[in-house]
């Protein structure tokens, strides 16, 4: 429920009270966020209190000597007026300088939620609050939105900057939400890691300065994912004041908690400001992702269950919202490249003995790819392996009683494919540059409306050809040379790609609902919510050892529901780590998540075949 008395503005879910109010100058003052509060207006008695003057202090008003805007918990701050703390944004302005001073303008309160042009949001919320401010010097705005889920305990923010000035306005940084919070001698914990190692969970203090949590791969990556929690020092899993915070998007992201010489601290979260400039013509206007936030005391598993209900009830979508997931096999790990068509089959019937639901052709069935040097880019099925072409080898897949599902990588093109030679302009290089290689692959540039189309058109084609029931979508490099032939600021790459990317998922899969999307970059390079609202799980890991799979799973679980992790038992010795271990053990990690098998199953005893025939 969003309550407005006079100057205060007040968001209550379930448990939890989120208030800030407008000063006299017409500044956002951030008093409070945690229990859920008496329905007495608050405002006054909780707000920190100025009745001296502080020491190196600039001043807002020369004839205010207790108003200094450095010295105040504010709900969204400035550059060029006395606050020294990391501004929510960097513009610069049409006067040619960075200094900005944005007021209070107005507020409305809106039913639902309210969707964005360009970017997804989650969906099903009760009201939206939306404040407009407004630069004292020039008429240009930015429209903060809070929404509240009321039963999930969640608010989530947004920013939309909006130029109405006659000259254009540059974007250097534009956060989608700050606040200032008093300090409990914070923690900060976020989830770390590399390829075959995500989301670790690590913790350090918030000590003086800033502490960062943030990805330039072009991807959330799989070296920071968004989601990031603050806590006061002693909380644990039941107990314990915890702020978690996450967003939805999946490209380059970016978190500081700053904390001052008064110990209150900074938290502020949107793109990564890396190589980011976006110029908004006169007007036009600029949309920030979706920020999602939740509080709660007691502890870990407070915030934990808000964030997979809101996951569950407001992020995904579609037919397999609420669907229990079918159990997969894929053949990636039976046969990596070296496949043909008896093998596959053969592989599907001793799964379908076993009870499992879905057949997953992975990496290899396209072009001239026998190995990770060529075909990336060309779906038109391989001969050699699939002779009577994909609607026959899936129809007969169905024909033994298993669904099929397939892979795809269509960010990607190798060098040595057909659409390379033909369009060596569509891939993401430099003219005058030798481009690098990560997997022997170039990324596609999706600001380009012909790459767009191109890959729409291609698994467009695919997936109406025959009954595919199941994607698997892949990304295994990161983007490193940032340039598009068809962008004048190449400041926009970043979040134009990732933009792209959106449009093409849209297009290819709402008019397939019957299609179900699991994404993967790497394992678990874009394990984000942005992901989540078009794909329902998400390939956490391609490391499927189980014991360093509860490491990845654990880390995850304090943000992502179950149901969003994709977990498969594969074979032991395991191919990366090379521990063996009991197929029980495999299992009890897998099934953690949406359950799947990823071996030759050709190779195991009856006991173990019908050990895992009870599993499923």
């Amino acid at each position: 429920m969003i309550t407005v008395r006079k100057t205060s503005f007040r968001l209550d879910t379930e448990h939890t009270t989120y208030l800030f109010r407008k000063t006299k100058y017409g500044h956002l003052e951030h008093i409070y966020y945690g229990n859920l509060l008496s329905k007495e207006d608050r405002a006054g008695t909780l707000a920190q209190k100025r009745s001296i003057q502080v020491g190196s202090s600039v001043f807002y008003d020369p004839e205010d000597s207790v108003y200094a805007l450095d010295s105040m918990c504010l709900e969204w701050a400035d550059n060029g007026r006395g606050d020294y703390r990391q501004s929510p944004t960097e513009f610069v302005m049409p006067d040619g300088s960075f200094v900005t001073d944005f007021i209070y303008e107005s507020h409305d309160v809106l039913d639902g939620c309210v969707p964005m042009d360009t970017l997804p949001t989650a969906y099903g919320g009760n009201q939206t609050l939306k404040i407009t401010l407004k630069d004292k010097a020039f008429p240009i705005f930015i429209d903060l939105y809070y929404t509240v889920f009321e039963q999930t305990d969640v608010i989530t923010r947004r920013a939309v900057v909006r130029n109405e000035a006659n000259a254009p306005l540059t974007i250097r940084r534009i956060m989608s939400m700050t606040m200032d919070l008093p300090d409990e001698c914070f923690q900060m914990y976020t989830l770390d890691g590399g390829w075959i190692k995500e989301a670790n969970l690590h913790k350090r203090p918030v000590t003086y300065g800033i502490t960062v949590n943030s990805s330039t791969t072009g991807a959330s990556s799989n070296r920071h994912n968004p989601a990031f929690i603050i806590a006061e020092a002693d909380a644990n899993e039941d107990y314990g004041d915890v702020y978690a915070f996450n967003m939805i998007y999946s490209g380059n992201h970016y978190s500081i908690a700053e904390k001052n010489e008064r110990d209150d601290v900074r938290v502020s979260m949107g793109i990564n400001p890396h190589l980011f400039e976006w110029i908004v013509s006169p007007g036009d206007k600029f949309e920030t992702p979706e920020c999602v936030m939740s509080y709660s005391s007691r502890g870990f598993n407070g915030t934990s269950h808000h964030m997979h209900d809101f996951i569950n009830e407001h992020i995904v979508r579609g037919d397999y919202k609420k669907k229990e997931r079918p159990v997969l096999l894929n053949n990636w790990e039976a046969h990596f490249f070296d496949f043909n068509e008896g093998k596959l089959l053969r592989l599907a019937k001793d799964a379908k003995e076993l009870g499992v639901e879905l057949f997953v052709l992975d990496d290899g069935w396209f072009g001239d790819r026998n190995n990770d040097n060529a075909g990336l880019g060309d779906y038109t099925v391989n001969p050699k392996k699939l002779p009577q072409g994909i609607k026959v080898f899936a129809d007969k897949i169905r024909k033994i009683g298993l669904n099929f599902g397939l892979w795809f990588e269509p960010e990607m093109v190798n060098e040595d494919s057909n659409l390379y030679r033909t369009h060596p302009e569509y891939a993401v290089k430099l003219p005058n540059r030798k481009a690098v290689l990560g997997r022997n692959q170039l990324v596609l540039d999706l600001c380009q409306k012909e790459v767009r189309d191109y890959i729409v058109e291609q698994v467009s084609n695919i997936l109406d050809e025959a009954d595919i029931r199941y994607v698997k979508w892949d990304m295994n490099r990161h983007i490193a040379e940032v340039f598009s032939s068809v962008l004048q600021n190449q400041g926009e790459f970043y979040h134009r790609y990732i933009l792209g990317l959106y449009e093409v998922l849209t297009r290819i899969f709402v008019p397939r609902p019957h299609i179900l999307l699991e994404s993967c970059s790497s394992g678990g390079n874009r394990f984000d919510l942005g992901m989540l609202v078009f794909s329902p799980q998400i390939w956490a890991s391609d490391d499927t050892d189980p014991i360093e799979r509860l490491k990845i799973q654990t880390g995850l679980s304090y943000f992502y529901p179950q149901s969003a992790m994709g977990a498969h038992v594969s074979a032991s010795p395991h191919q990366q780590t090379l521990r063996e271990t009991p197929l029980a053990t495999r299992f009890h990690a897998a099934c953690f998540g949406c359950l799947g098998y990823e071996l030759d199953l050709k190779y195991l005893t009856p006991e173990e075949k019908k050990d895992i025939a009870d599993q499923i």
